[in-house]
């Protein structure tokens, strides 16, 4: 059996999944797009040893952050994954929020063009001369579905949607199947977690006070002496931008920390529209169930589910 479990940032995923893994006899494979980097735990909210639980998770802190990695990467993972987690006659336990990959758990991608370095060169020399923000405006005319749901300007992501786009003449975004006709497969189950917004948002800026506290400056200040900048993919994301920009003396602390909070909920908005696309989720309210209550609604959906079948 195959599970996703799918929500916005700050929801509440990881602490329901662990449970859950372990009343299913499950392995977990993360499907967040930046917790697969290494050194940026806090960052990015990775799960603690102590937060897994003694519990088998993949696609966490396994990538160095000067190493692009992309949605066709991780799905190749994820299968992968997925046969060694099966054949071990255990459930996979899909856990994250990052909508390409998510969807491509769901339903496999299209077949991808290659990087098509002279296209790249090119993209990049542009970079240079007139900044990111000229590429972006170029993204939001040929491909604004995908500009929208981006975690802001992601060089590493306009690159690759531009030159996909110039090999093609295709949207990078029609490569991922559309919405509103993705079927879900027979092994596959979705739940959604979602909170009242208000609450979401709360959680989310304690979210962000308590990275301070576990010393996420520190974590920063340790990836840039071992050499990484912004220029890495890995660290081109929401935080560590502002936290570099902090150090660099560009921004001030309060400032740093107001960006940070505004940028995540504006990146849970998107995750929560993305979502609601989709009919097929079965979804739980974290505000009116514990956390105990919302695993066993889903142990209880999901043995009505086998004895059905």
């Amino acid at each position: 059996m195959r599970i996703l479990l799918l929500g916005p940032t700050a929801v509440g995923k990881t602490a329901l999944s662990v449970g859950l893994a372990k009343e299913l006899n499950a392995e977990i494979i993360s499907t967040d797009s930046r917790q697969c980097y290494k050194y940026m735990n806090i960052g990015t909210a990775t799960p603690t040893e102590e937060e897994r639980g003694g519990i088998p998770h993949y696609n966490l802190s396994i990538i160095d952050p000067a190493t692009k990695d992309s949605v066709v990467n991780f799905s190749e993972r994820a299968d992968q994954w997925q046969k060694e987690i099966q054949s071990r006659r255990n459930n996979v336990l899909y856990v994250g929020g990052s909508t390409l990959h998510v969807q491509c758990v769901i339903q496999p991608l299209d077949d991808v063009p290659e990087a098509n370095e002279k296209n790249i060169t090119q993209l990049e020399a542009q970079i240079e001369e007139k900044g990111i923000e000229t590429l972006y405006k170029k993204l939001q005319t040929v491909d604004p579905d995908y500009a929208q749901k981006m975690d802001g300007m992601n060089t590493q992501r306009i690159v690759r949607a531009l030159d996909v786009w110039m090999q093609t003449d295709r949207p990078f975004s029609s490569f991922h199947s559309d919405n509103n006709t993705i079927t879900v497969p027979d092994d596959l189950v979705v739940f959604g977690l979602k909170r009242d917004r208000q609450l979401l948002y709360d959680r989310i800026n304690h979210r962000v006070d308590n990275m301070f506290e576990e010393g996420f400056i520190d974590e920063v200040i340790s990836i840039r002496q071992n050499g990484y900048s912004l220029d890495d993919p890995g660290l081109n994301t929401v935080g560590y931008k502002q936290a570099i920009a902090y150090l660099d003396d560009q921004m001030s602390r309060e400032q740093m920390v107001k960006d940070m909070k505004a940028k995540t909920r504006q990146y849970a908005k998107r995750q929560l529209s993305w979502f609601r696309r989709w009919d097929f989720i079965n979804w739980i309210d974290l505000d009116n169930n514990t956390k105990e209550e919302a695993q066993k609604i889903i142990c209880q959906q999901l043995a009505a589910k086998s004895n059905k079948d």
